[in-house]
């Protein structure tokens, strides 16, 4: 709204044409020392004085318009949903081509579709290849969340491999203290959501996605890539083995199916439409959400009706004050 402060030009652009128009009529109508006392009630000082009240309103009114507040309180809100930690694969099998432009890609593309609709859930994320990291906390700030799906990449994790057990464990230690399951045993609010192509080179996957079932969680898994598989290309050179031949990726099912059954979650297959994870949140959304308080600040006190009854009163005194002196007779 500040920017509205750009029409003080043009005003004041206005006024300096309109008094220089002014002086050069009474110049060509005669010598100005002569013409003052002919015209005893001008009164260049008055008719300054209007233009400045009538830019102090202008100012005035912007600032009301900008609605300045004083303070702020915290406030504490209950609402209904779910935390999902999504756990994301950034090997350098992520980097096959079989879907458009790249399996990782396409994730991060549909990772940002999801948060634009998500509302009351909160979200995490952790990342994994050889090692898993925690990239983001369990957060309800959506637009920070985007901005570190966009950072996502294959050089966050410099020990290559497909650890997905140590991606699982990590993302079962990062949820709230407030989730958890219901006294009565009803479901949690928990789940962990995985994007993977499968191919578990590291660890015990099936074991940790039974410690994750004891304590609540669910996991859905999705796998993204074709079983007919694609090269891995890295710049502009294709990953090669040691017989120089290259190395091809493939969309390994079985354990994703494994862990689906294992903590009562499910598994979707990507295709070239759709990642799969809208028809998983909707799943979970309709069975697992659950009530929990999140604190927020609000903004109160605002004061923007002083900066407005402040222009009113200069307005006023613009059209009641005179061109001409005053004479007190």
């Amino acid at each position: 709204m500040f920017w509205l402060l750009t029409l003080l030009v043009p005003v004041a652009g206005a006024f300096v044409l309109s008094a220089y128009r002014r002086w050069r009529r009474l110049q060509r109508f005669g010598d100005l020392e002569t013409l003052a006392p002919l015209m005893p009630d001008a009164s260049p000082r008055l008719w300054t004085m209007k233009t400045v009240l009538m830019g102090v309103a202008i100012v005035l009114m912007i600032c009301a318009l900008a609605r300045p507040q004083v303070g702020s309180k915290l406030k504490e809100v209950t609402v209904r949903g779910i935390e999902l930690m999504l756990v994301v694969d950034v090997s350098n099998s992520m980097l096959a081509e079989d879907f458009e432009p790249s399996r990782l890609e396409r994730t991060k593309y549909a990772i940002g579709r999801l948060l634009e609709g998500l509302e009351q859930d909160r979200i995490g994320l952790v990342v994994f290849a050889g090692d898993a990291y925690v990239q983001l906390p369990i957060t309800s700030d959506y637009l920070v969340a985007q901005s570190f799906v966009r950072q996502i990449s294959p050089t966050m994790v410099s020990k290559q491999g497909t650890a997905i057990g140590a991606a699982i464990d990590l993302a079962a230690r990062g949820f709230s203290s407030e989730s958890g399951p219901e006294e009565d045993g009803r479901a949690s609010n928990r789940a962990i959501i995985l994007i993977t192509d499968g191919e578990n080179h590291e660890d015990d996957a099936l074991a940790a996605a039974q410690r994750a079932t004891e304590k609540g969680i669910k996991i859905y898994t999705i796998g993204i890539g074709t079983p007919q598989g694609a090269p891995i290309r890295i710049e502009d050179d294709f990953i090669r083995d040691e017989n120089g031949e290259m190395v091809v990726s493939k969309l390994d099912e079985t354990t994703l199916r494994q862990i689906a059954i294992e903590t009562d979650g499910a598994y979707i297959r990507s295709t070239q439409q759709s990642l799969g994870l809208e028809e998983i949140i909707s799943r979970i959304n309709e069975t697992e959400s659950k009530e929990f308080t999140t604190q927020m600040f609000e903004e109160y006190d605002e004061q923007y009706r002083y900066f407005l009854f402040a222009a009113l009163v200069f307005i006023i005194f613009y059209y009641f004050c005179p061109r001409v002196k005053w004479r007190i007779t």
